[in-house]
Formats: structure tokens, sequence, C-alpha cells
């Protein structure tokens, strides 16, 4: 593919960029506790697109950057001067230090990845977090039905669909303290109505969803999330 495809593929069939940055304040209520922790507030972005997370990390206050491989999604970031680069983002991980980074993100990333290239990622960020610090991940939900027959392979990137519960299993066996699994924007109609009807039943099932994963820390550094993740 051309340096410029893949982001012409992704302005035609993903949201806009105003719309995923919205989306992405889902997150906050999680990061935002870090700040009553530690002064380091790191973030790296693993695969940072177009720069959406780092421009909002940034705006809450984070030291944020991200790497991604492909030229034509960073181009979006370095328009908006945000600190992005071009590179292998996992190797970057691995040389990172130890107890360096308040968080690292992942979001639409890791199902463009090998099962051992996943390994990899929950077992160095486990390494790089500061105790408290979070492990976010973002994938398609195979959950859905039209995500997991068709829209996941619209994508010619796309390795194979990541279930819930394997991506939630992976950074509880590599010894994270606690993981939760959100599943994102899901029709009301699921929800809120008695009955649903076909449609709700292919489309209104989470079209993404999320294993935000917690390294352990002391019990009063723990309590301070307790509310997000309850």
């Amino acid at each position: 593919m051309t340096d410029l495809f893949y982001r012409a593929f992704e302005e035609r069939y993903y949201a806009t960029r105003e719309v995923i940055k919205t989306l992405r304040r889902q997150y906050l209520p999680f990061v935002e506790p870090l700040k009553c922790i530690n002064s380091a507030l790191r973030v790296f972005d693993i695969g940072c697109g177009r720069g959406e997370w780092l421009e909002l990390m940034i705006e809450s206050g984070f030291d944020a950057c991200g790497m991604d491989l492909d030229e034509g999604m960073l181009e979006a970031c370095y328009i908006k001067g945000l600190p992005a680069e071009k590179g292998d983002a996992v190797k970057y991980l691995m040389k990172l230090k130890d107890k360096s980074h308040a968080v690292i993100s992942a979001f639409h990333v890791v199902e463009h990845l090998s099962h051992e290239y996943l390994h990899v990622v929950v077992r160095e960020a486990l390494r790089v977090l500061i105790p408290g610090g979070l492990l976010i991940l973002e994938t398609p939900n195979p959950e859905n039905i039209n995500v997991a027959t068709k829209n996941f392979y619209l994508d010619p990137t796309h390795q194979r669909p990541i279930p819930p519960e394997l991506m939630s299993f992976l950074p509880e066996y590599y010894g994270f303290k606690r993981v939760k699994v959100l599943r994102l924007n899901e029709s009301r109609n699921l929800t809120e109505n008695d009955s649903q009807n076909l449609y709700d039943v292919i489309n209104g099932v989470s079209p993404d969803y999320s294993v935000i994963a917690q390294k352990a820390a002391p019990k009063k550094i723990m309590a301070i999330f307790d509310q997000a993740f309850n």
C-alpha cells in the first residue's frame, strides 16, 4: 500500500477525527485519577494514527507521545503539532524504562498484530507502567454479528478478531491486578427496550470494546480508581 492509502481508507470508512476524540473521553474517568498518585504522567500510544488520543491526553495535562508505522496517518499528527513519530511502536515499548509511564494505550491496533506480538505488548506494558498505571486496549468487537462477519474484514490489514474473553485473560495472566471489559457505543435499544428486532441483534451489540488493565499498587492508590472500575 502507498503511504496515503490507509489514511484515505480511514477517512472514508472510519469516524471523523472529531467524533473519535469525543469517544475517547469515555476513558477520562480511568486516567484522571492518575494525577493523584504520580507526577510523571507519561503516556505512550501504540499506533497513534491521527493522534486523537494524544491530543486529548495533552489537553488533560499528560505528557503524551505516540508512534505509528503509517506515514499517511502520521501526517495528521504533524499538522496538529503532536508528538508522534514513525517507527515500530512495540519495539519502542520494549526499550522504555521500568515503571516510567502512567498509561500505555493501543486503539484499534491489537487486531493488526500476531498473537505472539500481542503477548509482548501486554507483558512489556506491565513492566513499563508505574504502580497503579493503566493499559488500555480497544478493538472491534466480534460479539457484534455485523462486525464479526463483514466490517472487520473491510480493513485489509486486520489479522483476526479477538474475543473479549481472550483479550481480558492476557493481562490477568501476566499479572495485572484488575481488568475491566468496556463494551462501547452499544445501541440503546438493547438496554432500554424489552423487545428487540433483528436489526438490533445484528447491529446493536457494541461494535467495539476495550480492556482496561491496572497494575498492582498499594490499597490506598487502588481505591482512588474504584469508582471507575465499578
